[in-house]
């Protein structure tokens, strides 16, 4: 007998189920993947979107940048020259529109180069950076500083320019940068010289402004340095013949039309000349005889000095030997040397140069630096006299008593001579204190070892003073002016 075994409706639909449940999980697992997938797909996009972001942030910041390094000096950070002919354009507008005054100020460091070549442009460098902070301290909060280049600064101011507040300005800058810097461990000083013109008094537009600026800056310059000169239009001409100086001081050498004149030192106690002090002239084929006081600032500025004050030494010492030859007396010959000349680094190499090609006897030969030279930065100086001492040339103080002068410079560095200056002797009957001044210095210069000569003796009772205060040497108009080589020993 034949049994038949049947499946049941659940196992008929076993499989069926089973297939089911694994297109299930397929789709969940496919579901779970295009998530994902989505989930990574929309972390790429924010992730795109947050790098567009900051790549437009940052093409922004960079632009940005780019504009202020256009704008800015790159060393003081101030607003440079293009930038600020651009604000001064869009003030100057204004100051049209709505009837308004400006004023600028052009500032210029005084022997600014002489601190670059002595101590290097790092120095130099650092010392504009401190410059352009005391300039933006010094200023109101409305005023502009720039950078035009080199050592040259402008102040906008656009409100309040009436002439005391300009004064008011002008004296504050002069103040703070005046004050004493902390370079490569020495304290130096510097002076700005400030030109001043206004809109609309001196000048109507951007250039004019920035010219008749600079023409005053100048004049400033001439009256001393250290100072400040509202611009006048008189001084156009002035200033084309001061450019007109200059560019012929540059020719003058080349086509030989300096000569040296001497004045003559004595010996007060016999009478004797002793030596001569050589004096730069300048006789121009055009302008005729040019004052010392009009070339010799020039020269210094643009350098030309250097060059020119090699020539003086060198000619000196040859007409030095000329004069002693026809004389048959033992001269001297001294010769001032400027700031420029005394900070040179080939100073000391080119009098050596000098003393060998002319063959003059070193100690016949004397270069005078005046006390503020020396002060500027006291351990140079030092050693650039120890240089000059060990040449063997004598080295004298110049101008003693002119300005500041204290009898412990007297001390501090190792001189051969002391000049007195003629405005301290000029005024000897009528200031006590030059009295005593002219009497201290003779006698510490006894107790020193140090040679007197008074300068700028004019009349019998100058010498008779002098005489009586047991000065060495005297020179002046009283014994007799300057004249070329060749006439200059001919006094008793």
């Amino acid at each position: 007998m034949a049994v038949v075994v049947g499946l049941s409706e659940e196992e008929r639909l076993l499989p069926a189920a089973a297939q089911v449940r694994g297109y299930l999980l397929r789709s969940a697992a496919a579901s779970l993947a295009l998530l994902a997938l989505m989930a990574v797909l929309g972390r790429l996009s924010w992730q795109l979107q947050q790098s567009r972001q900051r790549a437009a942030q940052e093409h922004i910041e960079h632009a940005k940048r780019i504009e202020y390094i256009a704008h800015h000096d790159s060393l003081t950070d101030l607003p440079n020259r293009g930038f600020f002919s651009h604000m001064l354009n869009q003030v100057l507008a204004l100051a049209k529109r709505y009837n308004r005054e400006l004023a600028v100020l052009f500032l210029d460091l005084d022997r600014f180069k002489l601190i670059n070549d002595t101590l290097g442009h790092d120095a130099g460098d650092a010392l504009l950076q401190e410059v352009a902070r005391r300039l933006t301290a010094a200023v109101r909060e409305s005023d502009v500083v720039a950078r035009l280049g080199g050592d040259e600064f402008i102040v906008l101011l656009p409100e309040q320019c009436d002439e005391a507040s300009l004064v008011t300005v002008a004296q504050r800058v002069l103040d703070s940068v005046g004050k004493p810097y902390d370079l490569l461990g020495h304290e130096f000083r510097i002076t700005v010289s400030i030109g001043i013109s206004r809109y609309p008094h001196d000048a109507q537009d951007e250039q004019s402004l920035l010219k008749t600026a600079d023409i005053a800056m100048y004049r400033a310059k001439e009256k001393g340095r250290n100072n400040f000169h509202f611009y006048s239009g008189a001084e156009n001409t002035t200033t084309l013949e001061h450019l007109s100086l200059e560019s012929a001081l540059q020719l003058a050498l080349e086509r030989q039309e300096f000569s040296i004149h001497y004045q003559n030192q004595l010996d007060l106690n016999t009478g004797q000349v002793t030596g001569m002090e050589a004096l730069l002239r300048w006789k121009h084929p055009q302008l005729g005889l040019v004052l010392p006081m009009q070339f010799l600032p020039l020269a210094e500025e643009s350098g030309l000095i250097v060059p020119i004050g090699k020539w003086v030494i060198e000619t000196a010492c040859r007409d030095c030997i000329a004069m002693q030859q026809a004389s048959g007396r033992r001269l001297t010959v001294s010769v001032n040397l400027s700031a420029r000349q005394f900070a040179d680094d080939n100073l000391a190499r080119d009098l050596e140069a000098i003393l060998q090609r002319t063959g003059i006897e070193p100690g016949l030969l004397e270069l005078g630096v005046t006390e503020s030279v020396l002060l500027t930065d006291v351990y140079r100086a030092v050693a650039i006299l120890g240089d000059l001492r060990a040449l063997g040339v004598r080295v004298a103080i110049d101008n003693f008593g002119a300005s500041y002068s204290s009898l412990s410079t007297l001390r501090r560095f190792r001189f051969d001579t002391v000049n007195i200056d003629g405005s301290v002797i000029r005024d000897y009957a009528h200031s006590p204190e030059d009295r005593k001044l002219t009497e201290a210095t003779i006698a510490m210069g006894k107790d020193l070892a140090f040679t007197v000569v008074a300068e700028g003796v004019e009349t019998e009772d100058q010498a008779q003073f002098l005489r009586a205060a047991a000065c060495d040497k005297a020179q002046g108009f009283y014994f007799g002016r300057p004249a070329p080589h060749d006439s200059a020993q001919s006094t008793p």
